[in-house]
């Protein structure tokens, strides 16, 4: 069936390898700079969620096989740019949930799309690592954005040590997320509720089984490059 979306476009980044790349420098960035030490300057990360967007739109029109397959993601952008704006207005319990699926949907697209990037036809290269590398990273920010989100609205999900005050920034969660995710605890961050530590228990096992399966797999792509 012949592919109904040009997959040529002069200059994108998601046509070629070295675009994951990019993406990793783009996330380590974001991750280790701008949200641990730029956590209240709303331009920065303004800009980067502009940035991550166009990311998010040129993947869905360059990587869908069909129309129909890229107005079906499409909605996932469009429906993030609704509820931000109305989040801005409108203060609702029902809005930050829609506003907290969205991003979850968001992170699970980026790394369906990165994935896809790492496994399509062709060698093995260093971009492609790097791009395994991401779609790790983006696990470790789901499960960020899944242990803020119970913070605020489970009471007593989370126990924080005294020194973390009143107020926990974003980039402490992502502390922990990572943390949990290479199975590195230090043991100040405790999950207390079921659902909390269930959630541990998930990225802890995804943790230990991702880098296994994902170099079972390009050992397996690298094996076949060598037959053939």
């Amino acid at each position: 069936m012949a592919k109904l979306i040009p997959k040529k476009l002069p200059g994108h980044f998601w046509n070629e390898e070295k675009g994951l790349t990019s993406i990793f420098i783009l996330l380590c960035i974001s991750n280790f700079i701008v949200m641990p030490f730029f956590d209240r300057e709303e331009v920065i990360h303004i800009v980067l969620r502009i940035i991550w967007f166009y990311l998010l739109v040129a993947g869905i029109y360059t990587l869908s096989e069909t129309r129909g397959q890229m107005k079906k993601f499409s909605v996932i952008p469009v429906l993030l740019v609704i509820v931000t704006i109305l989040d801005n207005f409108i203060n609702n319990i029902f809005l930050t949930y829609i506003d907290f699926f969205i991003e979850l949907s968001v992170y699970f697209l980026l790394t369906a799309m990165v994935l896809v990037k790492v496994f399509e036809e062709g060698p093995v290269t260093i971009h492609r690592v790097t791009g395994s590398i991401v779609a790790y990273m983006i696990i470790g920010n789901i499960w960020a954005l899944a242990y803020q989100f119970l913070y605020i609205h489970v009471p007593g999900s989370l126990q924080f040590p005294d020194s973390a005050g009143q107020g926990v920034a974003p980039s402490v969660f992502l502390y922990f997320s990572y943390t949990t995710l290479t199975t590195t605890g230090f043991g100040e961050i405790l999950p207390v509720q079921p659902i909390t530590r269930t959630l541990v228990i998930i990225e802890q096992l995804i943790g230990v089984l991702y880098p296994v399966v994902l170099i079972g797999r390009l050992v397996s792509l690298v094996s076949g490059e060598k037959v053939k």
